[in-house]
């Protein structure tokens, strides 16, 4: 969704390198470029206006003009900006002091208010509560079947006592649930409400209702981010006709401008708490501004990346692992099952290129890792799985009969076996370098990557020819002593430079090698 608003603003940082000191020129220009890119990303005019002239304001002052890199600090301040329009801090859940903590999600119909539900169900349940969702929007055609299917898909509770369709009292549904939650020690309760095309006063007098019925401790209104500045604009009416205390963003992997996600917090006043970006479950999260800012100035978002392997890695797991690439038998013990097992790890993770795109730098690669297919991953598997335990065990024993049967059991080339194989052995060695504290093959000593200063031998330094006096006279008596001793050197002797009679004649083994020689 940002990749636009990305390219605009690499290249109008790219501009600024390499420049001692900005100009007012420059600083007019940046924020002129900065300016129309916003624009483009369809962020509202009075959050350009805003993020420009605070832009200008702080480039102008003492922090760029005395800093040794200005380009580095207008990247700062830009970060810093964007940061504070996406809603400075991340805004957390408040929870009932006495159970249940009603959430109530309100929104336009199609915003995705009812798959949100079951997101935001599996996510309380992977924090440890127990939720139940509430089927009150009994306006929309199977919306109450659909909660009951995404609440069976995470694993949570549903409470639909009426059909819907047209049939039930919503109000008096989301009120009974509440006594229905405390009775089955549900500590979260969410209120999925209905929604209309646009904002009218039916919807606004039901959700008022709702609202005073139940006494929600979060309400949320979910945006769908793909829509533009109208999202903006209900967001606001919603907040003049009922109100609410954060917002959602629903389909933030979609491809339409995020300019939506940029305006809502800022115009609104309230924060962005989740963002839903993907059409999985578990493609759902906390809202981090400083996260999402990193993304967009293409610094990556590494501790979202951390947070997913924490949750996806068992910490013995890794350990486990550690110790085979780290043993004495140069990884010799890390098979093709244990590779097959952090292959299936990484997958749980999530997609592939989502993945990479975490990394910071990755935009300038983005065609590529968008071309990523993830069914190599699946192939990899299959042609694993293919194999006997032995031949995974000791991969060495895999000759050629062996990759045609693999091959088949696979349903891939033979040489799709035989180049896995190779890369299985490459890769072994290189972690098992890394776990031992080697380095990277090729960078040795490099901080942060396994090796160090004792690891390598240091470089001796070329020695230098000898250098001639200044001094005429030195200089002579210089060049006569280097004749004299190369007229001594081309005499015949021995080994250490003396006469070879003589060397035979003074010479004898130390006492050591007496008493050894007998």
């Amino acid at each position: 969704m940002f990749d636009t608003l990305s390219d605009r603003l690499s290249a109008t940082f790219k501009n600024l390198r390499g420049k001692g000191r900005l100009s007012e020129a420059d600083i007019d220009a940046t924020a002129r470029e900065i300016r129309i890119a916003l624009l483009e990303a369809d962020v509202a005019l009075p959050v350009v206006r805003a993020f420009t002239a605070n832009l200008k304001e702080r480039a102008r002052g003492a922090e760029v003009s005395r800093a040794l890199n200005p380009s580095q600090q207008i990247l700062k301040i830009v970060n810093e900006e964007l940061v504070g329009i996406l809603g400075g801090e991340t805004r957390v859940l408040r929870f009932a002091k006495q159970p249940p903590t009603v959430i109530m999600l309100a929104g336009l119909q199609g915003a995705g208010k009812t798959t949100l539900a079951g997101k935001l169900g599996l996510w309380l349940k992977g924090q440890g509560h127990a939720p139940l969702l509430v089927a009150c929007d009994l306006q929309r055609p199977n919306a109450v079947n659909q909660l009951s299917v995404v609440a069976d898909r995470a694993g949570v509770a549903v409470y639909a006592p009426e059909p819907g369709n047209g049939v039930g009292d919503p109000v008096k549904v989301a009120r009974d649930s509440i006594e229905y939650a405390r009775t089955k020690q549900y500590d979260v309760v969410v209120v999925d409400t209905a929604g209309r095309l646009g904002i009218d006063q039916e919807m606004m007098k039901q959700a008022a209702d709702i609202r005073d019925a139940v006494s929600p401790d979060e309400t949320l209104f979910v945006v769908d981010a793909m829509i533009g500045q109208d999202a903006v604009n209900t967001a606001e009416a919603f907040r003049d006709g009922v109100g609410f205390d954060g917002v959602v963003l629903s389909k933030l992997d979609g491809d339409a401008r995020g300019g939506a996600a940029l305006s809502v917090a800022h115009v609104t006043g309230k924060q962005i708490m989740f963002a839903s970006n993907g059409e999985k479950l578990e493609d759902f999260d906390a809202f981090h501004p400083d996260r999402m800012a990193s993304r967009i100035l293409d610094m990556g978002d590494l501790l979202t990346l951390i947070e997913q392997a924490e949750k996806t890695f068992s910490q013995a797991e890794a350990e486990k692992m550690a110790s085979k690439l780290a043993s004495s038998k140069g990884g010799k013990d890390f098979t093709l099952d244990d590779f097959l097992a952090q292959m299936e790890q990484v997958r749980k993770m999530g997609s592939i290129s989502k993945l990479l795109g975490m990394l910071p730098g990755m935009g300038q690669i983005k065609d590529q890792i968008n071309n990523i297919d993830e069914r190599d991953v699946d192939r990899t598997a299959a042609i694993i799985k293919s194999m006997t335990p032995g031949e995974r065990t000791d991969p060495v024993i895999i000759n050629g009969s062996r990759r045609a049967r693999i091959a088949r059991g696979s349903g891939v080339e033979v040489s799709a076996v035989k180049n896995l194989v190779e890369r299985f052995f490459e890769a072994r060695k290189m972690m098992s370098r890394m776990a031992q504290g080697g380095g990277m093959p090729g960078m040795p000593g490099v901080p942060g990557m396994g090796g160090g200063p004792g690891r390598t031998k240091k470089k001796q330094k070329q020695a230098k020819g000898k250098q001639r006096s200044g001094n005429p006279m030195k200089r002579k008596a210089e060049e006569q002593a280097a004749a004299a001793r190369r007229e001594e050197a081309a005499q015949p002797g021995g080994a250490f430079g003396l006469p070879a009679g003589e060397q035979d004649k003074n010479f004898e083994l130390p006492d050591e090698f007496k008493k050894f020689m007998g």
